[in-house]
Order: C-alpha cells, then structure tokens, then sequence
C-alpha cells in the first residue's frame, strides 16, 4: 500500500493543504482515507505508484537521497508561470491497518 502526503506547498494550491494524504493499494485509490484529490497531481504521482508500491527504491528513480521515501512534485510551476504553485508529496510504502 502507497501513502502519499502533501509535505509542502509552494506557492498556492486550491486543492490540497499541507498533512492531507491518498492511500493507494494496488491500482485503487482509497477514497474513504484520501483527503483530496487534483487531476493535474495525479499524472506524477500515477508515473511512480507501481513502481513504488513494488518496492523499488525511490534513489534507483532519483526521487529521494534516501531509500525509505520519495519525493514527487505536481506540475503546476506557480508563480510567475501561473497563479497556482507547485505541491511537493512523500510517498512511502506502509503496511495495511
């Protein structure tokens, strides 16, 4: 099972606030313990999921300095770019609860 949790926001974001979490098991998304979900975030997060879900370390895909979590980024630059910003997420394997 994939957690994925907002730990910073740079910028402005309409979607998500920092400490909100998705919980991804497989290829579903766990509505009833996800806080919020953003369409432009998906397609980063989605592009790692599997991957990271399998076990592969996040330092092999060059999203982390560390093999316990990864970093993955939304796609809206935000400021000067858009009037968004942009959402940094961890995502670490956790064991089902």
């Amino acid at each position: 099972m994939l957690e994925i949790e907002v730990c910073e926001i740079r910028g402005r974001c309409a979607v998500y606030k920092v400490g909100d979490k998705m919980l991804i098991d497989g290829p579903r998304l766990i509505l009833e313990r996800t806080d919020a979900v953003c369409i432009h975030a998906l397609a980063p997060l989605l592009h790692y999921a599997v991957a990271l879900d399998r076990g592969v370390d996040p330092r092999v895909l060059g999203l982390s300095k560390s093999g316990d979590v990864a970093y993955i980024q939304c796609v809206d630059p935000g400021e000067p770019y858009t009037e968004g910003g942009t959402v940094i997420f961890k995502c670490r394997r956790v064991s089902e609860t």
